[in-house]
């Protein structure tokens, strides 16, 4: 079951690319201004392709007093699920359906400093948050890596802001983050905020808590498409249901269940919120942990998978919470 989202029709004001693979758009409301919106919230858009509709949500970019909509910016993924290539094929002035902003990446202002963790598009939310606590006059480090130069979306503009404390890594040039040096510097009470691929987010919170910090005090975001294997079919049965199912590996698992018929409890659809989290009743084959919900002790049990971005390379039997005598 969807969580519930009021749906705005809106049109494609403004698009540049920032990088080779990186497009900014700005989602203009046909009627009225867009809402306001705090640091770390999300866009939810109703986008459609190849046959079908789906639902994508990608991260407000921006000071929002400063917009003239909702500014978002895309890297296109052309092995992702479709979302990207679905955006990049929008001209300025194409119509789109845009819901109500959300935000389950919060920015906390009590810490006396904080840490901001990107990877790749993963600057996306942290453009907004950086801006909000330099403003604030908080102390604020953000550290940055990219595959290459030319992918340092929104690097000058960061740079203009904060200077020295942004640390840049170009893995073309074969450099790393210090995560442990840059954790073990911060004063006592810091926050960090990461945003990235999984790998990153493991990373980040196995330094931390290396670091002996408190865990609640380390929030992550992720885009959710990249995992440690390749995308391809898979097979999910559900006997509840009676079901058996074929996953493409252009699809989410979650798609393919709502398209079936079967309701599954869902919200971020990121892998963050764990609602959509389903027991796993047997496996064959191997589980692609994608999410940042589960613990790495529950990923290595393979008892749940979070079916929003989550897959599996082979065959797979689920159940859900649906019971007959519920309808």
């Amino acid at each position: 079951m969807k969580s519930t989202l009021t749906w705005h029709p809106a049109r494609v004001a403004e698009l540049r690319d920032l990088t080779p693979t990186v497009r900014e758009f700005v989602i203009a409301p046909v009627e009225g201004a867009a809402e306001r919106w705090a640091p770390g919230a999300h866009l939810p858009l109703r986008l459609q392709a190849e046959g079908r509709e789906f639902t994508r949500q990608y991260s407000l970019v921006g000071a929002p007093e400063e917009a003239v909509g909702y500014r978002i910016a895309v890297k296109r993924l052309d092995d992702g699920l479709g979302g990207s290539r679905a955006m990049w094929q929008l001209a300025v002035g194409d119509a789109i359906e845009a819901g109500t902003p959300q935000n389950h990446f919060p920015l906390g202002f009590a810490a006396p400093a904080s840490l901001l963790v990107a990877g790749g598009i993963g600057i996306t939310p942290m453009v907004s948050m950086a801006q909000a606590l330099a403003r604030a006059g908080h102390r604020v480090r953000l550290l940055y890596a990219a595959r290459s130069d030319s992918e340092l979306a929104y690097g000058e503009t960061l740079r203009e802001l904060l200077g020295e404390s942004l640390v840049t890594c170009v893995s073309s040039r074969g450099e790393r983050l210090d995560l442990a040096g840059e954790i073990d510097a911060l004063a006592l009470g810091a926050q960090a905020y990461v945003c990235g691929p999984a790998s990153l987010l493991d990373e980040v919170r196995s330094r931390w808590l290396a670091a002996g910090r408190p865990l609640p005090s380390l929030r992550f975001e992720t885009f959710g498409s990249g995992g440690r294997l390749h995308s391809a079919s898979f097979r999910v049965e559900l006997p509840r249901h009676a079901a058996r199912l074929e996953v493409p590996p252009d699809q989410p698992l979650l798609d393919v269940l709502e398209a079936a018929g079967i309701e599954v409890m869902s919200d971020c659809r990121r892998g963050e919120c764990g609602l959509c989290a389903m027991d796993v009743l047997s496996l064959e084959g191997e589980i692609d942990h994608r999410d940042v919900f589960l613990s790495e002790r529950e990923k290595r049990e393979n008892k749940r998978i979070c079916a929003c971005v989550s897959r599996v390379v082979g065959r797979v039997t689920l159940d859900t919470a649906w019971r007959a005598e519920c309808t």
